[in-house]
């Protein structure tokens, strides 16, 4: 007889032998169908040869030469391209610099400083659209500039709501970071700019990557904040969709919707591919 405190017997199962069983397989390919199945029906129903969304009569591409051809639209889809550029540069450099600087500085105020970043992803973004609206109205920011300057005021706005998201990536990934490297590279007679070029931020490469493509995606699709922040005559892409869509979904919409689908697409596959020698070098 084999005694249970000797390890004999039937184990039970771990927390992960659960996927193997049918249900829990069931579950996850009905969590699955639930986020994807709405953007599969958005692509196809992008190529429909019918003005009504709903009714499907033949495969064409029309509507993305429809789209192509919105000035209004194309106009609004830049606008949103740009804005998200800008914001995720921004974003990334703030983001990163304040991690490091949370990382490995003590200084009075410090908690106060990780509460402040940590306050534009836990407050409601409708709060922050309306402070950033309040904020540009009292230091009276111009609102007719020429392009592309007007929209210097939505960008702000997406770099004050971006960036902490970008810091909360970086630090989270220097939490492993072992010092002894820095040491030694100091030892070995590099500077504190070599230093930091060679060993910290290749490093920090996955997760600076990570946090420009969350700023990315953050930006290209937020609606309140640009909402409350742009002028009279600017518009982006989400700010038109939604003017659209109170009336009717029109295969336009779809078709430029599936482009940007595409093009985040694009942007977490040159991710991806960007931690790639990382993950080999570190042994994944």
């Amino acid at each position: 007889m084999v005694l249970p405190f000797l390890g004999g017997g039937r184990d039970k199962p771990g927390p992960l032998d659960y996927t193997r069983r049918w249900w829990m397989r069931g579950v996850m390919a009905l969590a699955l169908v639930f986020l994807y199945a709405p953007i599969a029906i958005l692509v196809t129903y992008s190529f429909n040869d019918s003005r009504r969304t709903i009714v499907w009569r033949g495969f064409t591409t029309d509507w993305y030469v429809a789209a192509w051809n919105n000035d209004r639209l194309f106009e609004a889809f830049t606008n949103s391209l740009l804005i998200a550029l800008a914001a995720t540069v921004l974003a990334t450099v703030i983001g990163t610099m304040l991690a490091i600087a949370l990382w490995r500085f003590r200084f009075p105020g410090k908690a106060a400083v990780e509460g402040g970043v940590a306050l534009p992803i836990v407050i409601p973004e409708i709060c922050m659209g309306v402070a950033m609206l309040v904020f540009f109205a009292r230091i009276g920011w111009p609102t007719d500039l020429p392009w592309p300057f007007n929209l210097s005021a939505i960008t702000i706005a997406h770099t004050a709501f971006c960036f902490p998201f970008v810091t909360l990536v970086v630090r989270a990934r220097m939490v492993g970071f072992d010092r002894s490297l820095e040491e030694a590279a100091k030892d070995l007679g590099a500077g504190e700019w070599q230093t930091f070029r060679d060993v910290i931020l290749p490093y920090l490469k996955p997760g600076i990557i990570a946090g420009a493509l969350l700023a990315f995606t953050l930006s290209l699709d937020d609606f309140v904040i640009t909402f409350f922040t742009s002028g009279p005559e600017t518009v982006t892409f989400p700010v038109l969709v939604y003017s659209m869509v109170r009336f009717s979904v029109t295969p336009e919409v779809n078709a430029a919707s599936t482009v940007l689908i595409v093009i985040t697409a694009l942007v977490t596959v040159l991710a991806m591919t960007l931690q790639r020698p990382q993950k080999l070098a570190d042994g994944g």
